[in-house]
């Protein structure tokens, strides 16, 4: 039933439930445009340019990297498997990509934005707690649980906490061939160059001790 609904799931979101009349990617002007690797040419384009049809395979609309549970090893408990334009170039100017999020017990994906997408998980397994703030800070959340679906409007912050003692996971849709991710711990603390020192010691209202602090437990490993 669940692979079932999957499927409905990622159908859909390639058709009506991200049309263009939402804050999507443009539409097509051809039946496919599959992505040549940003290396392949020294012209930038908003996107990618396209793959010469002739050239044109079906390796370039397939993935199965969404088939297994994600590998976590991180100190947050969750791992997000991308489906999108850099791993299935034929999405190129579709406007469409999936995610799988696995979740260890406990585990949380940190507050971030998906500045060009809005989202919709739906619960493969586990129970979730989750939520995205609106411009006026109010938080909206629900706890959802296998089955269920829940939708986190594009640019707003947002996160998944499994506060179970299971493992969890979620297939999340976008309506756009690359959404981005920004987490905000990261964003603020592990920006190169820096944020500075006395930008987040007054927002937070903190010291330049609790600064380093946190910087330290956010820094990549080396």
């Amino acid at each position: 039933m669940a692979a079932n609904f999957v499927a409905y799931l990622a159908i859909f979101t390639f058709t009506a439930a991200f049309s263009s009349a939402l804050a999507s990617d443009p539409d097509s002007l051809q039946d496919v445009c599959v992505a040549l690797p940003s290396s392949s040419g020294g012209v930038k384009v908003n996107g990618f340019a396209c793959k010469d049809d002739a050239n044109v395979t079906a390796a370039d609309f397939f993935f199965d990297g969404l088939a297994k549970p994600g590998l976590i090893n991180n100190s947050v408990g969750s791992i997000v498997t991308a489906a999108n334009v850099e791993k299935v170039p034929g999405l190129n100017t579709l406007g469409a990509s999936l995610s799988r999020i696995d979740y260890a017990p406990g585990g949380l994906n940190p507050p971030h934005t998906h500045p060009r997408a809005t989202e919709i998980v739906f619960v493969l397994d586990g129970e979730l707690d989750v939520g995205f703030i609106t411009t006026a800070n109010k938080l909206v959340s629900k706890t959802i649980n296998k089955g269920d679906i829940f939708v986190f409007p594009g640019g707003l912050v947002h996160f998944q906490k499994n506060n179970g003692d299971k493992a969890a996971a979620v297939i999340a849709a976008f309506n756009s061939q690359l959404p981005g991710t920004q987490s905000i711990p990261a964003a603020l603390f592990t920006a190169t160059p820096p944020v500075p020192d006395e930008v987040l010691t007054k927002a937070f209202q903190l010291g330049t001790k609790e600064i380093d602090k946190i910087k330290s437990k956010l820094a990549p490993k080396k």
